[in-house]
């Protein structure tokens, strides 16, 4: 009998989970969804490594992460039991450990209290985490769960990366830079020990709908663009990236609107879809030829470029840059337009090599001063590892 490891990221109305056999390597062997949760059209579906569809079940109006959790992990165990395998482990994504939480950690009783004292530092994204969290334990205790923190791969940047220029009560408040997308980079961090073994000072783009960059110096973390909350740092889909903190207080003060309402502005309303008035989807905006989506990909892809040489600083050099992540991956529009803007770094982009989707390949020039590479990213496949890792030590 063969042993199979759960990797689940829930959201507040959706889950996204695979399933890895355990081998010599992890192999995803399922993969699968559930949308629309507490809403009136529920569903979750399961697909096998093949792509064929082994589960497409409608759940009742509002039923929520349980009815999902249930569906899913019955439906799978019966699937694996045909193949002579067993669910044994469940690994979690969840986005903000804190100072708390700096390296995955097995969940026990103690551990889902301590998970409640960070939920205020990612109030719209570690709830639902606790959620799935909380009813494997109590529905399936003979699974064996471990939570992986997107906070803790940045944990070894150093203090004066880390900290704001407030007072140091607020420090001690807990109000820093912690950085995201920690798995992903974590994940690339390995992955260029294979690809390009001799870098040693490297950006990471991580340009998805939600977009953020690393500098990885020596496979560790030494700064990241966002900060105390996922907002901070490269405008996104909809989130408005780095702002000058005075621009909230004017709309509060002068314009009359709530906090919440600036917080909807600045998450949901802003970024690529409140530059171009088109789409959060690059794609949409990549195909516009109106001035505003054209404004929208300058200043996207600008921000991207100026956060390379501040990151650069921050290491001494720089030797590589990385894109990954759905636009990273797949976008040879916005790789071409960040080289070009990099250019009197020596940075040669080779236009034919560049021209593919979501492939591992070098997309710089022989003679480029710095190599740059696309390289999908695996988040599961880094949560699953993590598990293994710890639970089998």
């Amino acid at each position: 009998m063969k042993n199979a490891i759960l990797v689940l990221n829930a959201g507040s109305s959706s889950m996204k989970f695979q399933v890895f056999l355990q081998g010599e390597e992890l192999t995803s062997i399922y993969s699968g969804l559930a949308e629309r949760l507490k809403e009136d059209t529920p569903y979750v579906k399961i697909k096998n490594k093949d792509g064929d569809v082994v589960l497409k079940q409608d759940l009742e109006a509002n039923a929520g992460h349980g009815e999902a959790l249930t569906l899913a992990i019955d439906t799978l165990e019966k699937e694996l039991a045909k193949e002579e395998v067993k669910l044994v482990y469940v690994g979690h994504r969840f986005v903000h450990g804190g100072d708390k939480y700096v390296a995955p950690v097995e969940i026990t009783a103690e551990v889902i209290e301590g998970l409640k004292d960070v939920i205020p530092l990612a109030p719209l994204h570690n709830p639902h985490h606790l959620t799935g969290i909380e009813f494997i334990a109590k529905n399936y205790p003979e699974l064996r769960q471990v939570a992986c923190f997107d906070t803790a791969f940045h944990a070894t940047n150093p203090e004066s990366i880390r900290t704001f220029a407030l007072p140091r009560k607020f420090w001690d408040m807990g109000i820093k830079r912690y950085g995201f997308h920690g798995l992903s980079y974590q994940y690339i961090a390995t992955k260029m020990q294979e690809v390009a073994p001799l870098a040693r000072k490297t950006v990471v783009c991580h340009l998805g709908n939600g977009a953020s960059m690393a500098a990885i110096a020596n496979g560790k973390s030494i700064a990241s663009t966002m900060g105390f909350t996922a907002l901070d740092g490269l405008p996104m889909g909809t989130r408005c990236g780095n702002i000058d903190a005075s621009v909230a207080l004017y709309m509060i003060e002068k314009l009359g609107m709530s906090a919440a309402e600036v917080n909807d502005v600045f998450n949901k309303q802003s970024g690529v879809l409140g530059l171009s008035g088109i789409s959060n989807d690059l794609r949409d905006v990549e195909e516009s030829d109106e001035p505003l989506a054209k404004l929208a990909m300058e200043y996207y892809t600008m921000s991207i470029a100026r956060k390379v040489g501040d990151l650069a600083t921050t290491m001494g050099g720089l030797d590589s840059i990385v894109f990954t992540a759905g636009g990273g991956e797949n976008s040879s529009i916005v790789r071409q337009a960040v080289a070009e803007k990099l250019a009197w770094l020596g940075i040669e982009i080779d236009a034919e090599k560049n021209d593919c989707r979501g492939v591992v390949r070098q997309i710089s020039t022989h003679t480029s001063k710095v190599a740059l590479y696309i390289i999908p990213t695996n988040e599961e496949l880094m949560i699953a590892n993590s598990t293994v890792e710890l639970l089998e030590a």
